[in-house]
């Protein structure tokens, strides 16, 4: 059985369709990557997924349930499917862990004691352990970055979800974060993630999903689809891109 299973989802805002019937099959552990030009609907697909938008048809299966029945409680879901978004959004006025714990100690109910040492463990782990207690402004964009991916991490989730996390990045500051994500794929993290970073899709990704007005135009292994793409738009974007 699949980890995760979109089955025709579609979803507008008004009368702009923004995704058209999207199917995806998510093994356990499995990276897909998801491409494709602005507006063609992955940001969009992963808050759905992470039920943070209602969709408008379709199903979404989490280990065989459908999650995105109408009156049903996201917050359980979104405790076991973490997102990342390009904008850090952490609270400025804490530091970081405090940041990490603020999700853990509201929705799960755990209490500063208990979150202490797991919480250090994942700062050391993505060698921030000297930065635990920096506010955000004292950290550089990567830093916040991977303070957000901990935070995410924090509510110990079986499927993560990223946003295009690093497009606000510097550069030189985008080797650091895709260090983590290389991390968590290491150790088997199921992960979905909407991406202009191709090179690094084309070295990880178990599966790439080409986006185009809203619907997966075309996927495939990333040997296949970078490098023999079947669809003339697929072809058409590869080339503006790489």
């Amino acid at each position: 059985m699949a980890k995760l299973d979109l089955q025709g989802v579609t979803k507008s805002f008004g009368d702009n369709p923004v995704c058209r019937g999207i199917d995806l099959t998510v093994d356990e552990g499995e990276m897909v990557c998801l491409i494709g030009a602005s507006g063609s609907g992955k940001s969009t697909l992963l808050r759905c997924i992470n039920l943070l938008e209602p969709i408008d048809d379709g199903r979404i299966l989490l280990d065989g349930v459908d999650i995105s029945e109408p009156g049903l409680n996201p917050q359980p879901i979104r405790a076991r499917i973490g997102i990342v978004f390009q904008s850090f959004n952490l609270f400025p006025h804490m530091t970081a862990a405090e940041n990490v714990m603020l999700a853990p100690r509201r929705v799960l109910g755990k209490s500063r004691d208990v979150l202490e040492a797991p919480v250090k463990a994942l700062f050391e782990r993505f060698d921030l352990g000297q930065r635990m207690h920096h506010y955000p402004d004292q950290l550089s964009g990567g830093q916040q970055q991977r303070v957000a991916i901990i935070r995410a991490l924090a509510m110990q989730p079986e499927i993560m979800l990223f946003d295009e996390i690093t497009s606000a990045l510097d550069p030189e500051l985008v080797g650091e974060v895709l260090d983590v994500l290389r991390q968590l794929r290491a150790e088997g993290m199921t992960m979905i993630l909407a991406t202009h970073e191709m090179a690094f899709a084309r070295e990880l990704a178990d599966k790439v999903c080409f986006l185009d007005a809203g619907r997966i135009l075309e996927e495939g292994p990333p040997e296949t689809l970078f490098s023999d793409p079947r669809e003339a738009r697929t072809r058409a974007f590869l080339k503006r891109v790489l």
